[in-house]
Parts: C-alpha cells; sequence; structure tokens
C-alpha cells in the first residue's frame, strides 16, 4: 500500500514539475514574444513610480497582454527596482522584454517634448519639439528668441511640464562673452556666472541637462570637453607645425573656424595660414580684425572699413606678426584638428569665391586675378567695399 501510494506521489510530483516547466517556458515566450501594441504609443513613467503602477498601465495601453507576467520578468530579470523616470516611446509589436528594456536602462528620455537652446553667432533661440510618433522624429512646435519679453503660449503651456526634457546646443564659433550671455537668459537654469570664461576654452557641442542644472556646471563641463579634445588633438599632430604650444594651436584653430563655413575646406584653409607662418608673413585675416574691435561681445554687423584694417590692435593680423595672443572664438573639433593635422599644400592666399567657399592660389598673379573675379561678384551683389582678402 504504502508502495503505490509513494508511487503515485513521485507521479504526481512529476506532473507538477512537467506543468511548472510548460508553464515557466510559456511565461518566457509570453515575455519575448511579439507584443500587441498595432502603432507606437508614448510612455510617460512619472517620478517615484512602482513597477505595479507602470504594468498596469501598459496592460491597460495594451502594451503588454498580461501586468503579472511583465512584472514576473522584471523580477525574474532582477530588475524591478530600476524603473527610469521620464517618456519613452515603445514602438509596433514591441515585446515586454523590449518594453522593460525602454524604461529601466537610463539614458535620455526618447518620446514626448523637448527643448533646444541654441546658442548661435548671429542670435540664439529657444526649440519647443514634440516627438513624432509615426515618423519618430521630432517636429518643431515652436521657435522663439532667447531672453524674449512674450514667450508664446505654446512654450507657456509644457513649460513646467515633469518630463520635458532639456538640451543646449552651442554652435561652433560663438565667443565665451555670448555663451555666457545667453546661458544667462536660459530660465531653467540656476546659478549665476560671474566670470567669462577664457576665449576658446569652451566646446561647442550638444549638451543634454536636467531643470535646475547650475550655470556654472555646464561651463564646467563645456571646458572639461575642450580640454579633452585639443589634449588628444595635440598628441596627434603632424609633424612640423609652427606651434609652441596646445594654446597657439586653439588660437589658430579659432581662426579656421572663423574663416569657412566649409566643413570640406578647414584643413584647406588651415594649410594657407600655417604656410604663412613659417615664410614670415603676416596672416591677415579679418575675422583677426573684427575681434580687435568687438572684444567678442556679439557681431560687428558689417563689412570692415579701411582703416580699421590700418588700426593696431592686440588681434589685427594685418598689423601685428604670427599669431593673435588669445583665440577669437571656440572652435569646433574639427577645426582643432584641421588646425594640428592641416592638408599638405603650397597656398598662400585664399579669397571668397561667391559660392560660400574660396578660392586658393599660390602666386600673388592666381591671387589677384581671384580677387577681381570676387569683386565682379560683389558688384553685381552690392556688397563693394566688403574685405575677405588675404594677401599682401
Amino acid at each position: 500500500m504504502w508502495r503505490s501510494v509513494a508511487s503515485n506521489a513521485l507521479t504526481l510530483f512529476i506532473v507538477i514539475l512537467i506543468g511548472l516547466a510548460v508553464l515557466v517556458a510559456w511565461g518566457r515566450n509570453e515575455f519575448v514574444k511579439p507584443g500587441p501594441l498595432t502603432e507606437p504609443i508614448c510612455l510617460q513613467v512619472e517620478r517615484g513610480a512602482s513597477l505595479s503602477s507602470v504594468s498596469r498601465i501598459l496592460e491597460e495601453r495594451g502594451a503588454v497582454t498580461d501586468a503579472r507576467i511583465f512584472r514576473i520578468g522584471a523580477e525574474y530579470a532582477d530588475r524591478a527596482g530600476d524603473l527610469k523616470f521620464g517618456s519613452y516611446m515603445l514602438p509596433e509589436s514591441a515585446s515586454m522584454a523590449e518594453v522593460l528594456e525602454a524604461v529601466t536602462a537610463g539614458g535620455r528620455s526618447t518620446c514626448g517634448r523637448a527643448v533646444n537652446f541654441r546658442i548661435g553667432i548671429a542670435r540664439s533661440d529657444v526649440v519647443l519639439s514634440e516627438l513624432d510618433l509615426a515618423t519618430n522624429s521630432f517636429v518643431e512646435v515652436v521657435k522663439f528668441d532667447a531672453g524674449a519679453e512674450t514667450v508664446p503660449q505654446e512654450y507657456q503651456d509644457v513649460a513646467e511640464d515633469a518630463d520635458l526634457r532639456f538640451r543646449i546646443t552651442v554652435a561652433e564659433g560663438v565667443t565665451s562673452w555670448q555663451v555666457v550671455d545667453a546661458l544667462k537668459k536660459a530660465e531653467f537654469l540656476t546659478g549665476a556666472l560671474d566670470a567669462v570664461p577664457s576665449e576658446g576654452s569652451l566646446a561647442p557641442d550638444s549638451y543634454e541637462i536636467e531643470r535646475g542644472t547650475e550655470r556654472g556646471a555646464i561651463v564646467a563641463e563645456m571646458i572639461r570637453r575642450q580640454d579633452v579634445r585639443l589634449a588628444e588633438a595635440w598628441a596627434a599632430r603632424a609633424e612640423g607645425l609652427p606651434y609652441a604650444t596646445p594654446e597657439e594651436a586653439l588660437i589658430m584653430a579659432s581662426i579656421v573656424e572663423k574663416e569657412t563655413a566649409v566643413p570640406d575646406e578647414r584643413r584647406q584653409v588651415a594649410s594657407v595660414f600655417v604656410n604663412r607662418l613659417k615664410k614670415g608673413m603676416r596672416l591677415q585675416t579679418d575675422p583677426t580684425v573684427i575681434y580687435g574691435i568687438t572684444r567678442g561681445e556679439g557681431v560687428l554687423g558689417r563689412g570692415l572699413r579701411q582703416s580699421e584694417l590700418r588700426r593696431e590692435t592686440p588681434w589685427n593680423t594685418y598689423v601685428i606678426d604670427g599669431l593673435p595672443p588669445t583665440p577669437i572664438a571656440n572652435p569646433g573639433l574639427e577645426a582643432i584638428r584641421a588646425a594640428l593635422d592641416p592638408d599638405s599644400t603650397d597656398y598662400i592666399f585664399f579669397v571668397a569665391d561667391g559660392t560660400g567657399g574660396h578660392a586658393f592660389a599660390v602666386t600673388l598673379e592666381e591671387h589677384n586675378k581671384n580677387v577681381a573675379r570676387w569683386r565682379a561678384i560683389e558688384a553685381e551683389q552690392g556688397t563693394e567695399g566688403e574685405t575677405g582678402v588675404q594677401g599682401e
């Protein structure tokens, strides 16, 4: 009898084990198979939300088939306590595993609204965008000048949203004064900025931040990134360059940055200035003259006068020999690389060619022909009298 009972109990135990194995396999399959979403959705995870509340929302919105399976899967993966505050885009047919990854992996939100505070050379502005789920791309909602007295209603309506994301984008070639002046106008930042960092020390880049970030912390990060960029480029520099220090290379990079808006020209422009330095020729570059006038506080807003080209300032490379004493802007990474790894050319002249780029020349005769063509273009455009010519 006892043998029969034991045999039956063993059989039942085996059946239970098989049943559990089948259940676990089924649950695992449910967790990783494509989910029920027929179109992308934006899921907002509130600050301090629990796994239980998030799983219920997911089930209610049709993102998962069973909230319990989602919770069990999160517990099994040891990620139940890793929920990250923010808004996340869940794609069509996302599995429970993919949903869990989206809401626990961290990093920036992938859905909802975003503010990009853009610091530019001519102006700084604020752009509010929202993710279009149909195209998975951000669409501009409204744009307005930074520091505007009247803020558009579209921005006011969402300015205090908890999941609103913020980014600061610094354009290549802005001055340190322009960066500080703009940051002071960013109402979502905190803290004072009492001093303007040294010219050239801030890295043009995109900085994702949180509401309430201190302005000083942002500037410190800009300085840190620029230090790293310059150190790495200096370590990989070409041989035979006429710079004694990384700081001199940074000065050159700032001139290259201001002289051309065409990325493919940076190394050519750098080669002209390197060749001129090696030959003992003055650099004769207009942006240095402009910096001597404005000291980087805003833009000149007009062409240079002949009297200004002759006026002696520490930065006027039509008057001084060699490099100016400081950078004239904050150069981007590619301008730094161009200054430290220029093209190998014989060019010592260049002038605008009317396309946004420049015509380069080895001889003065060739250069004068390029200048004549540029003057003809100026005459057609009604911009006679502007400079931009590198020559003797």
